[in-house]
């Protein structure tokens, strides 16, 4: 029942995640997912970039020397962290959006519409028992420098994925709906 799926959905942290490996079926199953979100116009503005093995490698030395190279406040522990969790996903899918470049809708339905694609991948992980985790570091803004990123296109974050062995914590939310919804 696709209620229970999206109450289960849980982010699952790269340091949570096992080295059993996802197979490329099981990844085009959760992009298939994400191709069949709502869209505005049919502007289908998602765009994914996959990436597994020494990809990932590549893309933690990336983003860790840029991190050293940008920030102000400098961490050991932050610049290891960011070289090493890439590392530890199965795969990592950099979530991405093509602006419509006649800007025929505005660009808040572009990003609603990506995260609703990013959404869908994460049902469908839940339901292939596969942890994922929906990370938009402030390093994003220089992703333009790691992919070759077409006109009006940018990254909105990395998707990790991997598998796992203990079962996420229970989910909970602060306050009811009924808190949340005013009836008119």
């Amino acid at each position: 029942m696709i209620s229970n799926i999206i109450k289960f959905r849980r982010a699952v942290f790269p340091v949570q995640y096992n080295q059993v490996p996802i197979s490329k079926k099981q990844i085009l199953e959760v992009l298939e997912a994400a191709n069949w979100a709502p869209t505005h116009k049919r502007t289908e503005p998602w765009r994914f970039k996959v990436l597994q093995g020494e990809n990932l490698l590549r893309l933690g030395s990336f983003l860790a020397e840029k991190y050293k190279e940008t920030t102000t406040n400098y961490s050991e522990f932050q610049y290891n962290k960011l070289k090493e969790n890439p590392t530890k996903a199965s795969c990592i899918i950099a979530i991405c959006m093509q602006r419509d470049l006649k800007e025929s809708l505005p660009e808040w339905e572009e990003i609603a519409a990506t995260a609703m694609a990013v959404q869908n991948m994460w049902l469908q992980c839940t339901e292939m028992k596969i942890g994922a985790y929906w990370s938009s570091p402030g390093l994003i803004k220089y992703m333009h420098e790691f992919f070759n990123l077409a006109e009006g296109e940018r990254c909105l974050g990395f998707f990790y994925m991997g598998n796992y062995d203990e079962l996420p914590a229970e989910g909970f939310r602060k306050s009811s709906i009924e808190d949340k919804t005013v009836w008119l």
